[in-house]
């Protein structure tokens, strides 16, 4: 996947605790700048990490580049990119490699530290092949690091790619590592990257009663935040055990805005193959709680629904055993539906797929499962497609909570 980035004017921040970007440097009548993640910015968080016993949350998508990616802007027009370089080495790699900080363990979420689970797998406590060093499982039973896995630790960092959606659970994973960090002492640096679905605030907001894993706070399907904005957001509105607080170092990207199309140089997660299903993630998630499949089990991951209830159109896919998906739903059935690989960008959360899919389905009363209510967060999106409301009614459900939601993160934007 090729990295794509357009730089614009970054919005002065007002967040605190976190550290603000380098000053650019002009030169005559062309401004050379650099695009850093958090993880590229190493004389902002590495010196804090000498002489101390450091832990790291993080996965395949910890890349950290060590050559240049220049981005020239044209004097008058603004608007020519060149990207000259870029070479990537993953972060536990980068420091076992060419530092002498001394890292000692690595803690993994969903999916595991390489990314090659299937969603839902329980990982197990293991070693890294390459470096020897200790992997600690946060998925499963064990979400939160215990004492004991924290024993000896003097700072934690966090670098995960996130996709802006709720129910991505790396942002609940972010929750109980800041909670076990707060609990014993250990400050967490966390170092941004972009969110790729960039500010698209929408969807319900998650009601208390079906917290989960899947969703744990009062937010809607598509949060438009970066991690480190998230981290902030759990931290002031007090969302922790307890109303306590983690002592956070925040190390943002520099020039970088929210409005930048950002294409991932990784997969983020073994289902989420390109950018088409990273956008489309949020909007085909939810089939995820019907008895249709999102393309587990092909290499058109939510990029495709169907199922054998839906009529026999042209389209038909037949789920077949893959990395991430060692047991697909419909595994070797044809299943019927619509090929969504090359819809245009959606910057919304999208109802249409699903309502139709209802609506057409052969058995409405066995179409949705009890887990479509987690991934909504409310039990009343089921209700409203039931009664046949059109996405516009549904839609217009959600705009209060929207607008009160939109309030709150303002307090915690960066960029």
């Amino acid at each position: 996947m090729v990295l794509t980035l357009i730089v614009v004017s970054c919005k002065t921040s007002k967040a605190i605790n976190y550290s603000a970007p380098a000053e650019t440097t002009i030169k005559s009548r062309i401004k050379s700048t650099k695009f850093l993640t958090g993880a590229d910015n190493v004389k902002s968080y590495f010196p804090l990490l000498k002489n101390k016993k450091v832990g790291i949350v993080t996965n395949q998508t910890g890349l950290i580049s060590y050559d240049s990616i220049y981005t020239v802007f044209d004097t008058v027009s603004e608007s020519h990119i060149d990207i000259v370089s870029k070479k990537t080495l993953h972060i536990v790699d980068y420091i076992k490699e060419k530092t002498k900080i001394d890292l000692v363990k690595i803690y993994a979420p969903e999916h595991g530290f390489r990314g090659t689970a299937d969603a839902g797998e329980v990982i197990v406590d293991g070693k890294d092949t390459k470096t020897g060093l200790p992997i600690v499982s946060l998925y499963g039973n064990n979400k939160k690091p215990s004492v004991e896995q924290l024993t000896g630790i003097d700072v934690l960092i966090f670098d995960l790619q996130d996709v802006g959606a709720r129910f991505y659970t790396y942002i609940s994973s972010l929750h109980y590592i800041m909670e076990a960090c707060a609990e014993n002492n250990v400050q967490l640096i966390i170092l941004d990257r972009p969110n790729p679905n960039g500010g698209i605030v929408d969807g319900p907001i998650l009601e208390k009663e079906y917290s989960s894993f899947v969703g744990m706070h009062p937010i809607p399907v598509l949060h438009g935040m970066t991690i480190a904005e998230y981290a902030m957001m759990i931290n002031g509105q007090k969302w922790l055990k307890d109303s306590i607080q983690c002592h956070i170092k925040i190390v943002p990207c520099e020039n970088y805005h929210r409005s930048m199309p950002y294409s991932l140089p990784v997969k983020p997660s073994p289902n989420l193959p390109n950018d088409q299903a990273i956008n489309l993630y949020a909007s085909l998630c939810l089939f995820e709680g019907t008895n249709v499949s999102v393309g587990r089990g092909t290499d058109k991951q939510f990029q495709i629904y169907g199922s054998p209830y839906l009529p026999n159109v042209d389209f038909c896919f037949i789920p077949m055993p893959n990395i991430g998906a060692k047991e697909p739903l419909y595994n070797g059935r044809d299943c019927f539906g619509e090929d969504l690989s090359t819809t245009p960008k959606v910057t919304q959360l999208e109802l249409k797929w699903l309502i139709k899919a209802y609506n057409e389905t052969e058995n409405k009363s066995k179409f949705f499962n009890p887990f479509f209510t987690k991934l909504a967060g409310t039990k009343k999106l089921q209700q409203q497609i039931e009664a046949g409301m059109s996405e516009a009614e549904i839609r217009a459900t959600w705009q209060k909570g929207l607008e009160e939601f939109k309030e709150i993160r303002n307090q915690y934007l960066i960029y």
